[in-house]
């Protein structure tokens, strides 16, 4: 079982994983995160089995984290919830989200233990989102294979830096190859296209309510949150106040 930590207090990351380990040798941790905007990326890349998670971390809480993955949809993953705090409103917010178990710090061995042995006899996963993503190659069939990888990476990494000479040297290729084979397959250049990808993961958010407002620039892939709100009016003519205005 392939299993991601997000805790920003190593002690307790630390302990978790040791409980984890001590558990079963069927138990991988696949990566560990320290706050919720790169534990929402590391999600999207890596599709862990399961998710321990911390609620309050840096950038993005917990549950905001757990609601950004579901809006992406497609992810099969089961989250468990760790918290310092036995709070009613927390609970519920997430037994509405289909968190498989809410623990209260400190864990002992018998909180994991109990939560394992339910993972493993638990054999359906919570789907993240109402519906699977539809495939994006599946968009562009006759594009050139490379580039049809390339739309792979970018529908899992597009929350992540991603620039057009990195995708290029993950495929082997130049990234003169690669702007040229872009270009003519989709019909616009990379820039252009993975920015209106992005503005439209933002719109689902934004639609949604999946996360903060201000946390939705991070959650898409942009580190500037005033370019980013110069692109989402560029793309859809108006502000994000105008267009929730117009899906309530």
């Amino acid at each position: 079982m392939r299993i991601m930590i997000v805790e920003d207090e190593k002690r307790s990351s630390r302990g978790l994983k040791n409980l984890l380990l001590s558990i079963s040798e069927e138990c991988e941790i696949v990566a560990e995160a320290s706050d919720g905007q790169k534990a929402f990326e590391l999600i999207l890349c890596l599709q862990p089995d399961v998710v321990f998670t911390d609620i309050k971390m840096p950038f993005m809480d917990g549950i905001s984290m757990i609601k950004a993955v579901q809006a992406r949809g497609g992810v099969r993953t089961r989250f468990v919830i760790i918290s310092a705090y036995e709070e009613f409103e927390l609970a519920r917010q997430a037994i509405s989200l289909g968190v498989v178990e809410y623990l209260v710090k400190p864990l002992t061995l018998e909180d994991v233990e109990k939560v394992w042995k339910r993972l493993q006899e638990d054999g359906t996963q919570v789907f993240c989102g109402e519906k699977e993503q539809a495939d994006l190659k599946s968009q562009y069939p006759d594009a050139h294979p490379l580039i049809l990888k390339a739309l792979d990476i970018i529908q899992c990494s597009y929350a992540t830096k991603l620039s057009q000479k990195d995708l290029a040297e993950n495929l082997g290729i130049s990234a003169e190859y690669f702007s040229f084979l872009f270009s003519r397959d989709i019909g616009e250049n990379y820039a252009k296209f993975l920015r209106r990808y992005r503005i439209e993961k933002a719109k689902v958010l934004l639609s949604t309510d999946a996360v903060p407002r201000e946390q939705i620039p991070y959650s898409v892939g942009f580190s500037d949150p005033k370019y980013f709100y110069r692109c989402f009016k560029e793309e859809t003519g108006v502000n994000m106040t105008e267009y929730k205005k117009t899906k309530c």
